[in-house]
């Protein structure tokens, strides 16, 4: 059996308190036993607003921070500190701003160029025509080689960074609010092209984003983060429109609903605000379902269905008490 192409492994990354002027802050619990797998050509989509772990936990899966705790595995095997030669070759991330994520003093040419004689993925003298077929497998042409950063627009710059992340040949990208920073025309664009190449390369996607939207279109499985911990798991489609927990319901709600009088909904989703991490559910305090049990006992992320997991003690009561058509047992893919 094919391995996961990544496994996480009870993850958490703590930041150490810092003195302020009146005492000290405490310290930042940002990502919190956090466990998945991520199957060779998925599409894992990771959802939040922000402040909810997003980005630390896509940081800390590539060692860009090292975690506190936890275990991480590319194709069964542990990585370790030592062994980010090989993350770089098997992992690579698409940051959120294109134009402060290249480097501004050079050509897209040398951008692309150094990832692959840094990693000797091709003979120097084959580097050229290397570059040239990075830049046409994202829509660019010869003459984008020559152009600095900021002589391309966002689109076109983000479509660089997504070649520069293919140079080496990984098999997982982590793609953290890839498309925020664009035009939503140019977003489509971009979420078209990144399809186009997972098909083509056979991809990984850890596909991180606050648009609920977006991550559907993109994923064949959702997971909904909240304060640093998964709150649920399941197919994307079963998860937008059939939540098991009241913070994933929140989420949609809060979505833009458009009509004749354009209306929004706006719903209160500070992640700052609500209950004791130490204890209980963090999101009890908001939650409308919150009972007893909510305040002193955390809720594990447990199958309620084939398929759909979720961290709420009452996850088949939303139904009920939210108005969502939970799927039957067997029903989930």
């Amino acid at each position: 059996m094919t391995p996961p192409v990544l496994e996480v492994r009870h993850l958490s990354k703590v930041f150490p308190a810092r003195g302020r002027l009146f005492g000290r802050r405490p310290p930042v619990r940002a990502v919190q036993d956090v466990s998945f797998a991520i199957q060779p050509g998925e599409t894992l989509g990771l959802v939040g607003e922000s402040g909810s772990g997003k980005s630390t936990l896509g940081r800390t899966i590539l060692r860009l921070t090292e975690p506190t705790s936890g275990e991480i595995l590319f194709d069964g095997r542990p990585v370790g500190a030592d062994d980010t030669d090989v993350l770089r070759r098997r992992a690579q991330i698409v940051f959120q701003d294109p134009y402060a994520s290249l480097p501004p003093k050079m050509r897209v040419r040398r951008i692309l160029a150094d990832p692959l004689l840094i990693h000797r993925i091709v003979d120097p003298s084959e580097t050229g025509s290397r570059v040239d077929a990075l830049l046409a497998d994202v829509g660019l042409s010869g003459e984008h080689a020559r152009a600095f950063p900021h002589q391309l627009s966002g689109g076109q710059r983000q479509r660089v960074s997504i070649a520069r992340a293919l140079a080496v040949e990984p098999s997982l990208v982590v793609a953290d609010e890839a498309v925020s920073a664009l035009d939503v025309s140019v977003q489509a664009q971009i979420l078209n092209l990144m399809r186009d190449l997972q098909t083509e390369r056979g991809l990984a996607y850890l596909f991180i984003s606050h648009d609920v939207g977006v991550v559907r279109y993109m994923s064949r499985r959702i997971a909904v983060m909240y304060r640093g911990r998964i709150v649920e798991v399941g197919p994307a489609a079963e998860v937008a429109t059939a939540p098991l927990h009241p913070y994933t319901a929140t989420l949609l709600a809060a979505v833009p609903k458009l009509g004749p009088k354009r209306t929004v909904v706006r719903v209160d989703t500070d992640p700052g605000a609500g209950a004791d991490l130490e204890q209980g559910c963090s999101y009890r305090s908001r939650c409308p379902m919150a009972q007893d049990i909510c305040v002193t006992d955390r809720p594990d992320l447990v199958e309620w269905a084939p398929g759909r997991r979720s961290a709420c003690h009452f996850a088949f009561d939303m139904p009920q008490r939210l108005g969502a058509a939970v799927p039957a047992a067997g029903g989930a893919s």
